[in-house]
């Protein structure tokens, strides 16, 4: 039978993509975008600033310079594009996003086949322990994630077009680095904000916040959303959080939200990408895949979560896309 070239080069592209997002590592992980944006771009200016030996940057770069994500040679010198800028160590770039898949993460996806053989997350199967208590104990990796999650903030700038936040008081239930809180501040100047999450994880929010928009409009709280969440909010958002927890579980945050709403006009609205079993995307099926591989969790299709708004005593009013294949699902007190 003749080969069908076009199949087996799309098949070789994706047996290869694993070593290309390790070489995005590497030059992540040696500084190269800030050096590049520095003007130390040639080879032999990048082995002298990185410590490494020139013919591997030469080929690393080679290889980033083919797909695009420098341009130039490395003689007259690399210039950064669009790709590697936004690798930059910048504040709001996807550098620690990078580090963070590159290592912790890629070692989780190494145990992919056992992973999904046996429902176990892969983290778990590498590390001998669940990610987030893993993250307890490692400050280090535990700010690299919380980074990591605020950087992949593409849609929070439009979450107040969706669901009316002026003169309210939302709560951010597991709030993360409290990057959504800051987006909202930022855009309603009349709201305010109650931020819970982990313990280990406020002073990271707390930081966040007072650089970005200030802490007089902020309370902070210590919790577990599973046990309760702060009272009398008009808004309760739960942004990214479910994913890891078991059907019951998220029912009981549910619950505990709506035991704490502040009245009949409040409303809870989750953010989460959805999956859909017919004509399934891309981006919620891998993000559904990497969930199991790194926490053992998953994404859950709108009828799945409408049923667990209801078992809550919730009832969707409104579904709301959002960008980067995020979708808003309000839903009122029954």
């Amino acid at each position: 039978m003749e080969t069908n070239l076009p199949a087996a080069q799309r098949a070789v592209e994706m047996i290869t993509g694993g070593w290309r997002a390790q070489c995005l590592y590497t030059a992540v992980k040696l500084g190269i975008p800030d050096l590049v944006a520095s003007g130390r771009n040639t080879d032999a200016a990048l082995a002298e600033a990185t410590g490494a030996e020139e013919e591997g940057i030469h080929r690393l770069m080679r290889l980033l310079v083919a797909v695009e994500v420098f341009t130039g040679d490395g003689t007259t010198g690399y210039e950064n594009t669009p790709v590697s800028t936004v690798l930059t160590d910048t504040s709001d770039s996807l550098r620690n996003m990078c580090l963070l898949y590159g290592e912790e993460f890629y070692t989780a996806w190494a145990h992919a086949a056992e992973s999904i053989s046996t429902l176990t997350a892969g983290f778990e199967i590498a590390f001998g322990e669940p990610l987030y208590q893993y993250l307890g104990h490692r400050e280090d990796v535990s700010e690299r994630f919380q980074l990591a999650m605020k950087a992949d903030n593409l849609f929070f700038d439009h979450v107040p077009d969706v669901i009316k936040l002026s003169g309210s008081t939302f709560v951010d239930v597991g709030a993360g680095p409290g990057q959504l809180t800051a987006a909202i501040l930022a855009a309603v100047p009349d709201a305010r904000a109650k931020v819970m999450d982990r313990e280990h994880v406020i002073p990271v929010a707390r930081a966040n916040l007072a650089s970005s928009v200030g802490l007089d409009r902020v309370e902070l709280t210590a919790g577990d959303m599973t046990e309760a969440v702060p009272a009398g909010g008009d808004v309760y958002f739960l942004c990214r959080v479910l994913a890891g927890w078991s059907d019951d579980a998220v029912v009981g945050v549910f619950e505990n939200c709506r035991a704490a709403m502040a009245g009949p006009s409040s409303r809870l609205v989750v953010l989460e990408r959805l999956v859909a079993d017919e004509k399934p995307t891309m981006l919620p099926s891998l993000w559904d895949l990497h969930l199991l591989m790194t926490n053992g969790g998953r994404h859950r299709t709108l009828e799945r979560y409408t049923t667990l708004l209801a078992r809550a005593g919730l009832q969707v009013e409104e579904v709301a896309e959002l960008p980067s294949e995020t979708t808003a699902i309000i839903a009122a007190a029954r």
